[in-house]
């Protein structure tokens, strides 16, 4: 039996379809279903899911959102992610709900590679150097402003050497993963997922001499308030996070391990471009010819 977590966002209108076609198939694909609490109470039938460590995989319904939520419940194990998308972009996901069904045949013959993305390591440290929070991200740690309509100062350092002070609304820290999320919009670079660096780009600098930096994973990047409000805030996968105030920092660092991504034979990341996001123009300008 193949031990398969499922998690999945209430949300969706497309779920309850979802886990009808998965309890159906269950049997036949051998899959042994250990669902989230608040999936269980939708589905019905299988496990809870009470201990991440003991699935062979997670499977996630809902969006990019979602994935990221589960990458977190899983962490630290080696559990490889198998994302369904039920909503609109879906960037990270594998297939969307009317795939289900083939999804799932493949996944139970084994028919798919699991890609190994880096994550990183956020804490932050308060005024003593005391760690008072620490989370693991897939795509991104995020140091802003919130409501303030002000440009705030914040020194950003690589293993204690300072790269600059960044006058902007913000700082974007982002995996490869995570570069094409907030950090693309923000100005940053596109990076091949399954290398391992991290991406320093600012929101709305205050200067034209401040552009994305891309670091390497072995380094440490420290941040620190200089000026404006008295608390910024620290946002992880845009899902979690806390406040930030004058005298405490924000370590980063590459994780250790990894996320596995499931994606099957005959994808790519390009291609994912060009469908999800209209990479060049490409996947309209194929449609027309």
């Amino acid at each position: 039996m193949i031990r398969l977590g499922v998690v999945g966002h209430r949300g969706y209108p497309g779920l309850p379809a979802v886990l009808r076609t998965l309890a159906e198939l269950a049997p036949a694909l051998k899959l042994e279903l250990h669902y989230e609490q608040q999936l269980h109470e939708v589905a019905g039938s299988g496990e809870r899911l009470d201990d991440p460590s003991q699935l062979d995989a997670l499977l996630t319904l809902g969006g990019d959102g979602t994935l990221l939520r589960g990458a977190r419940i899983i962490s630290p194990h080696a559990v490889p992610i198998l994302g369904v998308n039920l909503g609109r972009l879906g960037f990270l996901t594998c297939c969307n709900a009317d795939q289900v069904s083939n999804a799932l045949m493949r996944f139970a013959r084994r028919d798919y590679l699991a890609e190994t993305r880096m994550a990183l390591q956020a804490r932050v440290l308060d005024v003593h150097g005391v760690e008072r929070q620490r989370w693991i991200a897939l795509n991104d740690v995020v140091v802003h402003k919130g409501g303030f309509a002000r440009v705030v100062g914040i020194c950003v350092a690589a293993n204690g050497e300072a790269i600059a002070t960044y006058a902007a609304d913000g700082v974007v820290l982002s995996t490869p993963t995570g570069s094409t999320a907030y950090s693309l919009s923000a100005g940053g670079p596109v990076v091949f997922p399954t290398l391992e660096t991290i991406v320093v780009t600012p929101v709305s600098a205050h200067t034209l001499a401040i552009r994305p930096v891309i670091l390497p994973s072995s380094v440490e990047v420290t941040l620190k308030p200089e000026d404006g409000p008295q608390e910024l805030l620290v946002t992880v996968d845009g899902q979690v996070g806390t406040t930030f105030s004058q005298g405490e920092t924000l370590s980063i660092r590459r994780a250790e391990g990894g996320v596995l991504i499931i994606r099957f034979p005959g994808t790519s990341f390009f291609s994912t471009l060009r469908q999800k996001l209209a990479w060049g123009g490409l996947a309209e300008r194929d449609e027309r010819g």
